[in-house]
């Protein structure tokens, strides 16, 4: 399986403080069958601001931590980056680093309450530089919440969704576990990362919430959210 939102550079954001802890992650990780985990450092939101190179360089230390530990999982740089107007010409300027710095899709966060009104020109600006958009766990916005058809608008902009396991799992509550369901049943979902932040109450597993997605949309759909589907973005 492939993960592509996960935050397990250590000392970056709000996810392990240590790299013994990323190691540990990265365990947890290999024992749950995941074989790539892009590294997403949270960037943009004022509060993290992760840097490109300094993204790429963490991301080498991990792999050849890891490396040591004769692990079979691979580490690819990226970033979680909460949308904003000048993104693009962060992105150029190699600022902000699209998924596996490949400059073919980009990992987007919106708001908790809101979707801004200026994300479907963002979004639009980096479609005309061949950048498509994956937009992380919709199912944990409010507006989305109450209206997951809103999401359909985006459909002709090529963007991507990607929901979280642990809020198919019931991690983050009610309303993001029903959403969660409700984008499966609509199509509206896509790819299923982790967005782990720790070896604890936010580690880096998928299986249950494939087994979970496959209840709704059959297994074969599900397996296809954690391997073909996420292996276009990083390849």
């Amino acid at each position: 399986m492939i993960d592509i939102h996960c935050h397990i550079l250590p000392g970056m954001d709000d996810g392990p403080a240590t790299e013994e802890e990323s190691l540990e992650m990265c365990e947890i990780a290999a024992r749950d069958g995941i074989r790539t985990i892009v590294a997403t450092p949270h960037t943009g939101s004022g509060v993290y601001s992760s840097r490109g190179k300094d993204v790429k360089a963490a991301v080498s230390r991990l792999n050849a931590s890891i490396k040591k530990k004769r692990s079979d999982l691979t580490i690819l740089p990226g970033h979680d980056t909460r949308i904003y107007p000048e993104l693009i010409d962060d992105i150029v300027s190699g600022k902000v680093l699209t998924m596996n710095d490949a400059r073919k899709y980009v990992l987007l966060e919106l708001p908790v309450q809101s979707i801004p009104f200026y994300v479907e020109r963002v979004i639009e600006k980096l479609k005309e530089q061949g950048i498509r958009s994956i937009i992380s766990h919709p199912e944990r916005n409010y507006h989305v919440q109450a209206d997951p058809d809103v999401l359909k608008k985006f459909l002709s902009l090529d963007v991507i969704f990607q929901i979280t396991a642990m809020s198919l799992t019931g991690g983050f509550g009610e309303p993001a576990q029903d959403t969660a369901v409700r984008l499966l049943e609509k199509g509206l979902a896509h790819i299923i990362a982790s967005d782990a932040h720790s070896k604890g109450k936010r580690p880096p597993a998928l299986s249950a919430a494939v087994e979970k997605a496959a209840e709704i949309i059959g297994m074969k759909k599900a397996q296809e959210m954690v391997t073909t589907s996420p292996q276009d973005v990083v390849t």
